[in-house]
């Protein structure tokens, strides 16, 4: 019987409910964000409740803009494009408002959890282990529907941007569940599988990848989908997408430990982050440049559409970023920049430059198209792009200006590099305050512009038809492939040219970074010499490479096998070394000294109340940090924390070693009253500490989950761990009773001032002499 055409309508019912959810979303984490900012300049602002505090506050922000803003409007891109890039309809309605409605839950009880004080006390992972078992459950969900929907496409071959998502999705997933490995202690607490510097390292190849991941990948899937649709013009270069895309999923992944430079994490780790991070530069500058390029012919619209505007600011600002990027992730740079002001401006050129831009003009180009009516002003869009542009150029020239400011003035030092030129921290801090105020502005006004979309929106939306899109298909999904490609198979997928050069050049490297002087030298060699045949081989037999990628984008599963060895090379390379190698027992120089359960407990009341977001704890090995907090930190000196707490942002001193310099009844204070022992303190009070019973009923399941991570804990009865905390709370409350004040022995504040007082406490490890053994 002859092939008949039939049309199938597209699934854009969760496309426009994700849509809308990333609008809501989005002006809810930006209005908290411009809350948290305001915060850092008007204490009064954290209005004296435990619920609205910026440690608290600070992980919804972040939470809401990167998995709620940016994630709906990562789901809605994806599904819009995947649909008609494969000719087929999402394979399940039901997975697709399972997936929906899933993921707006998982937002909701973050968005409840986090002002509870309920984290985990990582950056960007700070859910509980519920909500992260949710959050993998949805995310399969996703694949699922995702690769199921390519199984049944109609298009053979794959197109450009799905290579991002499947890199997406694959990464995403690996990362998050490596990173969110924890024993509960209980329904809405437990510690992470990891501890210290192995900690450090996980959560920010983490932390580092789901920027690359989250942020970057999927959107730039997007971009080479709707950039084209929108300029009506084809990707200017096939050839450097395929460039860019394997050269980004390669090299983004070893690029995490470059936020822990200066640390003491090991240095060749350091070494290499800095190495790969500078490499990043290529891959990524390749992409703005194929989607900037895109654009060409084009270029005379942007005076009139905004939704060119948008995605060209948007590639621009990528750009921007990527340069940035690299550049702080160099030694000398990143002494000045981290823990300064300066690496918030650069997260936000990214999240509001590339992510935000990115997100409107997706928005103002479906709007028509799913709604089946014109947009109600494109004067209100473009004024929204002014106002944004504007916004975002405040906030980061602010930032910068901070950052740069205040890291001068922190590593400022005179007689000879000997003592400090401004050796109190809130002198930095206030004079700062201007372009902290600065960035207030910049951020209202970004805010101000998308409050315009959802305007826009809500008058383009009502009384308008929703509509999904259609398109005309062969009724046999046969008709429209080529029955004569050959299937590539596992062998075929491996035994080729590329893969083979891929591999042999990759363990080139690999000697060459890791081995021993000779080892190193063949490495080398070895490198230069694979490279160089490899290009030979390419420019002879070119046409046998570009034969076996066509037939690696017709077999979906080949094609996802090796991007996930791209993506878990850089991470296996990077972490199990660590993880084998430095456990307490191998630790030279100096050891933490395990917590008592009355300062586990402060520590677990300092993650709770977000204490990381504005103190570290992680004294570099630079000068000025030395003078100013004591000793460098030791690599064992952490070794024990569950969480790691070295922090990213200073808007505080370091804590590493505040423990024994300031009395308990400063602690008290500062935590009642911060301005009344610090004057010029941005820091809110805490009455709440003084008015809270420490839960000492969980102390036993978490020493003993503590106990199960390899922490020395003797098995102490329920009793014995009263007993304990009652007599160290006892003596702290005797002594504040000395200095005039009156403390209950059970208050929360007690177990506070005893883990800030524990901190910096280590031994010295005994090191064998090995000259006198047989």
């Amino acid at each position: 019987m002859a092939a008949s055409k039939t049309v199938l309508e597209f699934n854009d019912r969760v496309v426009r409910q994700f849509l809308l959810a990333t609008l809501v979303w989005g002006i809810v984490g930006m209005l908290v964000g411009v809350l948290v900012a305001s915060q850092l300049n008007f204490w009064q602002l954290n209005f004296r409740s435990e619920l609205l505090t910026f440690g608290r506050l600070r992980p919804l922000h972040t939470n809401a803009v990167i998995f709620a803003f940016v994630g709906n409007m990562m789901f809605a891109g994806i599904y819009y494009s995947t649909q008609r890039l494969v000719k087929a309809r999402l394979a399940s309605d039901f997975l697709s408002a399972l997936h929906f409605w899933g993921w707006q839950a998982i937002i909701v009880a973050a968005a409840i959890t986090l002002p509870l004080g309920l984290t985990r006390g990582k950056e960007y992972a700070e859910l509980i282990w519920p909500i992260n078992i949710a959050v993998a459950f949805i995310w399969v969900v996703f694949g699922v529907n995702f690769f199921w929907t390519l199984a049944r496409r109609r298009e053979p071959s794959l197109y450009v941007a799905i290579w991002f998502y499947i890199a997406t999705i694959i990464t995403v997933a690996m990362l998050y569940i490596v990173n969110h490995l924890s024993l509960p202690t209980s329904l809405t607490h437990s510690y992470p599988l990891f501890g210290g510097v192995q900690d450090a390292l996980v959560q920010w190849w983490y932390g580092h990848n789901a920027v690359a991941f989250f942020l970057t990948t999927p959107i730039l899937g997007i971009m080479y989908y709707f950039i084209p649709k929108a300029a009506e013009r084809p990707v200017y270069s096939y050839r450097l997408s395929v460039i860019h895309f394997w050269s980004l999923v390669f090299v983004y992944i070893w690029a995490g430990p470059h936020h822990l430079l200066n640390t003491s994490l090991p240095e060749w780790l350091q070494t290499l982050g800095m190495t790969f991070s500078l490499m990043l530069w290529a891959p990524s500058w390749g992409g703005m440049l194929n989607g900037l390029l895109t654009m060409r012919g084009a270029w005379h619209r942007l005076r009139t559409d905004p939704v060119l505007k948008f995605f060209a600011a948007a590639v621009t600002f990528y750009g921007m970023a990527t340069f940035e990027g690299p550049l702080l992730s160099i030694k000398s740079v990143n002494a000045l920049g981290h823990y300064t002001d300066w690496i918030i401006g650069h997260v936000h050129a990214g999240a509001l430059g590339w992510n935000g831009f990115m997100a409107a003009g997706m928005i103002y180009w479906l709007l028509p198209r799913l709604w089946n009516k014109p947009l109600h002003s494109e004067g209100l869009a473009n004024l929204h792009f002014w106002l944004g542009l504007v916004g975002i150029l405040l906030y980061v020239a602010a930032m910068w200006t901070s950052g740069i400011t205040q890291g001068l003035m922190l590593n400022a030092t005179t007689e000879n590099g000997t003592v400090l030129a401004y050796p109190n921290f809130l002198d930095t801090l206030n004079s700062i305050r201007p372009l902290m105020l600065m960035r207030v502005i910049g951020g209202a006004l970004y805010l101000t512009g998308f409050a315009l979309l959802g305007w826009n929106v809500w008058r383009t939306v009502r009384g308008a038809r929703p509509v999904n899109g259609t398109i005309e298909v062969w009724t046999d999904p046969v008709v429209e492939t080529d029955p004569a490609e050959p299937r590539l198979g596992l062998i075929a997928t491996f035994a080729n040219p590329p893969v083979f050069f891929s591999i042999l050049g990759f363990a080139f490297a690999c000697a060459w970074m890791f081995g021993g002087s000779l080892l190193s030298i063949a490495g080398l060699v070895g490198t230069m010499l694979c490279v160089a045949l490899a290009y030979a081989h390419f420019e002879s037999r070119g046409r046998a490479w570009a034969g076996w990628y066509d037939r690696l984008l017709v077999n979906t599963a080949p094609f996802t096998i090796l991007t996930f060895l791209a993506v878990v090379a850089g991470g296996l390379i990077q972490i199990v070394p660590l993880v084998l190698a430095h456990r307490a027992a191998n630790v030279e120089d100096w050891k933490q000294v395990p917590y008592t359960p009355l300062e586990l407990a402060g520590r677990d009341i300092y993650v709770r109340e977000g204490c990381y977001t504005c103190h570290s704890q992680m004294i570099r090995t630079l000068v000025p940090d030395v003078l100013r907090y004591g000793d460098y930190s030791r690599l064992g000196e952490s070794i024990y924390d569950h969480p790691y707490q070295w922090g990213s942002k200073r808007n505080g001193p370091d804590l590493a070693r505040v423990g024994g310099k300031y009395p308990n009844v400063w602690h008290v204070r500062h935590m009642e009253d911060p301005r009344s022992v610090s004057v010029g303190s941005n820091m809110p009070p805490y009455p709440s500490l003084l008015q809270r019973a420490t839960d000492v009923a969980a102390l036993p399941s978490k020493l003993a989950v503590q106990r199960t991570l390899g922490i020395p804990y003797p098995e102490w009865t329920a009793a014995e761990v009263t007993r304990l905390v009652e007599e160290q709370a006892r003596a702290i409350t005797t002594d504040l009773r000395g200095a005039g004040v009156e403390v209950e022995a059970d208050r929360e504040i007690v177990a506070l001032v005893a883990y800030l007082q524990a901190l910096g406490r280590s031994e010295p490890t005994v090191v064998p002499d090995l000259r006198h053994t047989q």
